[in-house]
């Protein structure tokens, strides 16, 4: 596999699980933007929670600079495999991108997968 430059760290599959499922329930129950524009904009905007890039994004320079302002930001941000992955949690066919902006129910899963991003880029 063909690693992109945009990815700065592995994140494991039991945590991409969790961040899938927060990106569902921040959905159904909280509110996000998709589309790499919005996600630019709620970072910048200090919206963000979290920020979810998928790592198959063709060509890479749509979500190259999303991890760099992330982190000038201090929001944290992660990887799924598969943009229809991401897509498929918010009701769209595929989604290079995603901020959650406001996780409603999912609150614990945040915090869980926060903790574990944190010690996975230490």
């Amino acid at each position: 596999m063909d690693k992109n430059s945009y990815v700065k760290f592995e994140t494991p599959e039991s945590v991409e699980k969790k961040l899938l499922d927060l990106v569902e329930n921040s959905f159904r129950s909280g509110k996000i933007k998709k589309g790499t524009n919005e996600v630019i904009k709620s970072i910048e905007r200090g919206e963000s929670k979290i920020v979810v890039i998928a790592e198959d994004v063709t060509p890479p320079e749509v979500v190259y600079y999303l991890p760099m302002l992330c982190e000038e930001r201090k929001v944290p941000y992660a990887y799924v495999k598969k943009r229809s992955d991401l897509g498929a949690k918010v009701g769209i066919a595929s989604a290079a991108s995603i901020s959650v902006v406001d996780f409603g129910k999912g609150e614990d899963v945040y915090k869980q997968v926060v903790s574990e991003l944190s010690e996975i880029k230490k």
